[in-house]
């Protein structure tokens, strides 16, 4: 049997049988399953493919697998707060965390921690990387959603306080989840908040594009890969589905209404839906729920295919690539997951003579042209020569006759040794 290409990873609060359990999404099997402690809500994450982690309910620190070592915890990241969200960026570069108000920035290879940001004034509830991993995006219980570009965080100027790109200040009441959408900085992004509102955005200029009500509070939400329907989980138990492609010109206000058959709510958990994630092709969803289920649902017919039972209120469910050493016994990570520093100068005392090489704000400005950089030193360059030839007249000549007349005894020189390194080299072979 060959192993699958997508799993279903869920987590609970109870720690009962597991901390976090990895199904078939198409057979509804138990393949893994992770223990030690319990994983709280929008905490779970991969990184690289080689790490599974998540933070410890209400506790200060972060849980670690190796990805193919199920029976014990491997490793713990602690942090000086109760971690409240986690978000690793695509190519496993950077690890991100929610501590309190602040934001916590690692570099994945050598624990560095590079930053600490700390613009929202409330507690932050999610964060999470774009698919390029340019930007991340973080919302909080001060209702504020905040865009940063990454290379304007990790500076090298310490006493520099970076700037989020956007601060997105539409919703009303804490924020309770958001996704981000692919195509890097031109993507979407999906807030959900206590407000009974949906918002999707637009990373690259901060301008809202749509905004839904709904008549309860949106506990979470998500975005098909076409970015077709945005996907949103209510306080009462309900899903919603709601059309992208009507969606034109300026943002748009609407209330979203079930017709008449329900055909655009999917119905069967009985509490909040606190998380939601599409499988690949669009046709399955997932969802996770305080009744203690998860459950997979055909997109296309509302009808939930599979239920998967947990003993506690369900804090994470998502469908994810299975990578490629999930299932060998035998594999180990390429590199060796380090220990994570709790504060930004702590070091090792310059014992390991690493040098850590980061993006300068001058990244953030724009590049100009191969060609017009040629263009611009081309006329330096003509510019000075007629000045210092205009100030000195004849000498400025005579010495230009020189110089010539130099640079060809030079090269004449330089032919010389070539000829005479070729005839040693013909004579000893």
């Amino acid at each position: 049997m060959s192993a699958p290409l997508e799993v279903v990873m869920s987590s609970d609060a109870s720690s009962q049988l597991w901390n976090v359990s990895v199904f078939d999404v198409h057979s509804g099997s138990s393949l893994l399953s992770y223990r030690g402690g319990n994983s709280s809500a929008r905490t779970l994450c991969l990184v690289n493919g080689q790490y599974l982690l998540s933070a410890q309910l209400a506790k200060n620190f972060i849980n670690v697998w190796e990805i193919h070592r199920k029976e014990q915890l491997q490793q713990k990241i602690v942090c000086p707060g109760a971690v409240t969200c986690i978000s690793a960026s695509a190519d496993g570069v950077f690890l991100a965390a929610g501590v309190g108000e602040a934001i916590y920035l690692w570099e994945v290879s050598t624990g560095k921690l590079l930053y600490v940001v700390t613009r929202h004034y409330q507690d932050v509830t999610c964060v999470k990387f774009t698919d390029d991993g340019s930007h991340f995006v973080s919302g909080g219980k001060d209702s504020v959603v905040l865009v940063w570009s990454l290379s304007s965080v990790i500076q090298v100027d310490l006493s520099y306080a970076p700037e989020p790109r956007h601060i997105l200040s539409h919703h009303s009441l804490p924020i309770t989840d958001l996704h981000c959408g692919m195509m890097g900085a031109q993507a979407r992004v999906a807030t959900a908040s206590l407000d009974q509102t949906v918002k999707l955005w637009e990373v690259s200029s901060g301008e809202l594009l749509l905004s839904v009500l709904f008549d309860v509070e949106i506990m979470s939400v998500t975005l098909d890969p076409c970015e077709r329907f945005l996907f949103c989980g209510g306080s009462d138990g309900n899903i919603f589905q709601v059309s992208l492609g009507t969606q034109q010109g300026a943002a748009a206000d609407k209330s979203f209404q079930c017709d008449g058959e329900g055909k655009r709510t999917f119905k069967g958990h009985r509490k909040m839906v606190t998380c939601l994630s599409v499988s690949m092709d669009g046709t399955l969803l997932v969802s996770g729920s305080h009744d203690e289920s998860v459950r997979l649902w055909d997109v296309q017919s509302k009808q939930c295919v599979r239920c998967f039972a947990h003993k506690g209120p369900v804090t994470n469910a998502s469908i994810v690539v299975a990578p490629a050493n999930m299932f060998l016994p035998d594999s180990r990570p390429s590199v060796p997951l380090p220990r994570f520093s709790r504060h930004q100068l702590e070091s090792d005392g310059g014992q390991s003579g690493e040098a850590c090489v980061r993006l300068g704000l001058h990244a953030q400005e724009e590049e100009p042209a191969y060609l017009q950089k040629a263009d611009r030193l081309d006329a330096l360059m003509n510019g000075a020569t007629d000045k210092w030839l205009a100030g000195d007249g004849e000498n400025g000549k005579a010495r230009v006759a020189e110089l010539e007349e130099e640079v060809q005894t030079l090269k004449k020189v330089n032919k010389d040794l070539y000829d005479f390194s070729s005839q040693l080299l013909t004579k000893a072979t």
